[in-house]
């Protein structure tokens, strides 16, 4: 059986890759900005992870959450981080975000799931 993490990857990889062949060069762009935005610079990767995932919280995408909270778990960001980080997105995007952040809780026991 399929876990939601390995479910989410292959979709994931499997979409992108066939949008990428396509050739289209914005799309590419956007690809490679949206991964270089992400590495190390003035702020560190675990810092920009969580920005990324307030802002993706707020905006109520599913996806961009999953994303970021592999990536979070990834740089080593502890549950607690995740939980505080979490509740500022839920804060600034009221509770309309809720749904949101029950999918995100859930990935998250998934991702601490996939470890043992």
């Amino acid at each position: 059986m399929i876990n939601k993490v390995d479910e989410f990857n292959s979709y994931r990889a499997k979409m992108n890759d066939k949008i990428l062949s396509e050739n289209n060069k914005v799309l590419k762009r956007i690809f490679n900005l949206d991964t270089n935005a992400f590495s190390e610079g003035a702020l560190d990767k675990k810092t920009k992870e969580l920005l990324g995932l307030v802002a993706s919280t707020v905006l109520r995408c599913d996806d961009c959450v999953k994303y970021h909270l592999e990536s979070s778990y990834k740089s080593g960001v502890s549950r607690e981080e995740v939980m505080e980080t979490l509740s500022i997105g839920t804060l600034i995007g009221g509770t309309i975000v809720i749904p949101h952040l029950r999918r995100a809780f859930e990935y998250w026991e998934a991702l601490e799931e996939s470890d043992k």
